[in-house]
């Protein structure tokens, strides 16, 4: 994974810190969660997302803390990250059983092969298939 742009700044006359740089920043407060929705970029100006999941909790001492979630969301991911979010939101919406299975990448793979999957199909996992070549 590449390293974050930032911006090196200079503590107590000689440490340095990466500030990173933050290009764009959306506020969501939604109950009592807040999200923040940053846009980054990468050393190579390649911009990628983080999605913060902030919590306010009242800890030990009744001290307040923040807790936080964090997601790292690359450019090539955003189609099939979105792409999922909108089934699982169709899903808790609707109420549907049945998620479909991805279509082949390529027209030379055979169309047929396109089939819909349960929830129990798709979470099926057969451990012992793990050792067979």
């Amino acid at each position: 994974m590449e390293e974050e742009a930032g911006i090196k700044e200079v503590i107590n006359g000689h440490e340095e810190k990466n500030v990173k740089e933050e290009i764009f920043t959306k506020v969501v407060r939604a109950g009592k969660r807040t999200y923040f929705f940053d846009v980054k970029a990468t050393r190579k100006d390649d911009y990628y997302l983080t999605i913060t999941e902030s919590k306010k909790r009242l800890g030990k001492e009744g001290k307040v803390f923040y807790e936080k979630h964090k997601i790292f969301l690359y450019k090539e991911d955003f189609e099939k990250f979105t792409e999922g979010l909108k089934d699982a939101v169709e899903y808790i919406d609707n109420g549907k059983d049945v998620l479909t299975a991805p279509e082949p990448s390529s027209d030379a793979e055979t169309r047929d092969e396109k089939s819909t999957l349960t929830t129990e199909e798709f979470t099926n996992v057969e451990f012992e298939d793990l050792g067979k070549k």
